[in-house]
């Protein structure tokens, strides 16, 4: 649900023939924002977590535990990341199904991967990467803090449309103040997932995955989310 709104959102604005075309990075962040509203709304039994640095960020905080108490293991962390990657590959094949014409009609290699994935405006791949570690950073602290994400074993009591509407606002705020260098993925999955759709997808003249770059969505993210995850009790003591 994420990826299919969120890509759908950018191939409306970027793509020829469409009748969002040219509606700009705003409309973008806020279409992305509610994308967001609708994935966590749909994914509360799991935690709604919708994104494997979220999952790595919360584990590291020991905020990932099962029946008994215990944190869960490293493999159980990584079937939830798996199964992220999973459905972000999905939304983004249901996406191109969608606009399938205006992908046809679009020549730019360049264009039709924005849909599918993230770019640098600047590349430079100590700069890119701080980027995205530090917009992930501020998603998962924050989440940490409100406590508005829970987990499979453990859902948040009475997670509703305000907690989701409030993490839909925070990836808008965090993508008109913090996005414009990478067009902030924060969030391993959104990025390589769709990377992957668009390198195996039959799209008409469209150019490289930029593979190159691709590593820096996923580690990013994660190094964010991990730095959250070890300082989050120092910042809000009690956490």
């Amino acid at each position: 649900m994420l990826i299919l709104l969120g890509c759908g959102v950018v191939a409306n604005t970027a793509l020829n023939k469409n009748k969002g075309k040219d509606t700009g990075f705003l409309f973008v962040n806020f279409g992305w924002g509610l994308a967001v509203f609708a994935g966590v709304l749909v994914s509360q039994e799991s935690g709604a977590h919708i994104n494997p640095a979220v999952t790595v960020g919360l584990w590291v905080r020991g905020m990932m535990t099962g029946d008994s108490g215990d944190d869960l293991s490293i493999q159980k962390v990584l079937v939830y990341i798996v199964a992220q990657m999973i459905g972000a590959f999905i939304g983004a094949v249901l996406c191109w199904l969608a606009y399938k014409e205006q992908f046809d009609a679009t020549e730019d290699g360049g264009t039709k991967l924005a849909v599918f994935s993230t770019g640098p405006e600047v590349r430079n791949v100590t700069w890119n990467l701080v980027t995205e570690a530090i917009g992930t950073f501020v998603l998962v602290f924050v989440i940490m803090a409100t406590g508005v994400i829970g987990t499979a074993d453990n859902p948040v009591a009475n997670m509703g449309w305000l907690n989701a509407l409030g993490v839909a606002l925070l990836v808008v705020g965090i993508g008109a103040s913090l996005g414009g260098p990478t067009g902030y993925a924060i969030n391993p999955a959104r990025d390589l997932g769709p990377r992957i759709a668009h390198a195996i997808l039959p799209l008409k003249s469209k150019g490289s995955s930029d593979w190159g770059y691709s590593w820096i969505p996923v580690a990013g993210p994660i190094l964010g989310a991990v730095i959250a995850g070890l300082t989050a009790g120092l910042l809000v003591p009690g956490l």
